[in-house]
This record gives structure tokens, sequence and C-alpha cells, in this order.
């Protein structure tokens, strides 16, 4: 499956020339589809965040360059907490329960952050497994976006888990204040900058 998916992404990135020449590596290429797929609900006319003269003029989102050093190794620790009204970009309150801790090294020094289960969208079979790592980091405002990025896992989740932080994407509301967005946690803020994901551009 791995080499299928590899071969038709590189078949895809072939034809636009200059992303294709940076792919060298499988992980590079199954990071380049996850983006691809992102940016394609950018572009629909009904999924899209943007307000439809952004999406117009919409190519692709502003991010770091694949750095396989933010690609870590974490230890997790199941541990469920009480359930908890997170507090959001608006008077939305939704209800997540914390469900274990990640341990990691990154620039030479330990973090931790905590993983979520949104209460309410784990009642849906399709999110059963559905778990969210909000957090916040030193490039917050200065070439991220200020409220911080998100990463989704699935789980259950081993003693082990592969955390990528090339994947870390913007919540809707750094491109529409019309939504309601989930603000991370203190605990999840990292003394560190984690120069990979998406970058702040135009459509911020």
């Amino acid at each position: 499956m791995r080499r299928v998916l590899f071969t038709l992404v590189l078949g895809v990135l072939s034809a636009i020339g200059v992303r294709a020449q940076t792919i060298t590596k499988p992980w590079e290429a199954e990071l380049e589809a996850y983006w691809q797929e992102i940016e394609a609900t950018f572009k629909d006319s009904i999924k899209s965040p943007l307000r439809p003269e952004e999406r117009l003029g919409f190519t692709n989102l502003d991010r770091y360059a694949p750095d396989p050093r933010f690609r870590v190794q974490a230890r997790f620790k199941s541990r469920e907490g009480r359930a908890f009204a997170m507090p959001t970009t608006t008077d939305r309150l939704p209800t997540y329960m914390p469900v274990g801790k990640l341990t990691f090294t990154l620039d030479g020094r330990k973090h931790t952050l905590t993983v979520y289960r949104n209460v309410d969208l784990a009642k849906k079979s399709e999110y059963a497994n559905h778990l969210f790592v909000p957090f916040t980091d030193l490039t917050n405002g200065e070439t991220t976006y200020g409220g911080g990025r998100y990463l989704d896992l699935e789980g259950p989740l081993g003693k082990e888990v592969e955390l990528d932080f090339n994947k870390a994407y913007n919540p809707y509301c750094a491109y529409n204040s019309r939504y309601s967005c989930p603000i991370p946690p203190a605990e999840n803020h990292l003394r560190v900058e984690v120069q990979a994901g998406v970058r702040l551009s135009d459509h911020h």
C-alpha cells in the first residue's frame, strides 16, 4: 500500500514541477499527500474555510519544508482525566477529556503534551478513535498563527507514538473569524520553536 501511495504521489508531483524535485523519501511523499488532501478542502466551494474571494486565488498553504527533526518518537502514558469545557475563540464550550500524556525530546529538551478526546464527537462512529493535540510554541505570532496549531492522532495509542509536527495545521478561525476554535490549554505550550507544519500566510 505504501509503495502504491508513493508511486501515485510522485506521479502527481511530477506534473507540478518544483515540488516533485524536493520529494526524496517515502515519508516526504506521504506528507505531501497529506497536505494535498487538506489543500483540496481549501479549494472546495462548500468545505473551504476561506472567503469566496480568497478561495478563488488559493493555490496552496504556506508551510515549512519537511524536516525530520520535528518527527519525533513520544512515549504515551494513558491516564484519563475529568471532562472539562475547553475555551474557544467564541462563547462555545465543547467538552473534552484528557486521555494521557505524550513525552518526547525536541531541540535537546524534554517536552510533554496532553492528548484530548472530544466527548460529543467521539459518540459518532467515524470519530470514535479521533484524538486531539492542540499546542502553542515560540513561533506563534511570528511565523505561525498566534492562536496555536493542532495535530490529530488515531487511537488507541500504544506506549510509543510517532508525533509529526510537520503535519501541524491551523484552526479554521485562523482563516475566517466565523469559526469557533478550541484554544490550546496552557499545559500544552511548548517552550521551543516548532518550525514545522503550516506557517503564516496572506490567508490569515
